[in-house]
């Protein structure tokens, strides 16, 4: 969906959004954005560690089981 919008679309937004929301306003969201999206993929990375420590813990159970 986002692949179609080009360049010309892109810039049309940024200027729509220069106009709805300000000069001095659009950097204040574009920094809220980036701490929430650096904060999404760190808690995403500690999950899928916690995860694969798990399925290890698991692996390693089983293999100690079968012996």
């Amino acid at each position: 969906m986002l692949s179609n919008i080009g360049v010309p679309g892109l810039i049309l937004i940024l200027v729509l959004a220069l106009i709805i929301f300000g000069p001095k306003k659009l950097p204040e969201i574009g920094r809220a954005f980036g701490q929430t999206l650096k904060e999404f993929k760190k808690s995403t990375r500690e999950l899928t560690s916690d995860v694969m420590d798990d399925i290890e813990e698991e692996k390693k159970e089983i293999q100690k089981a079968l012996k």
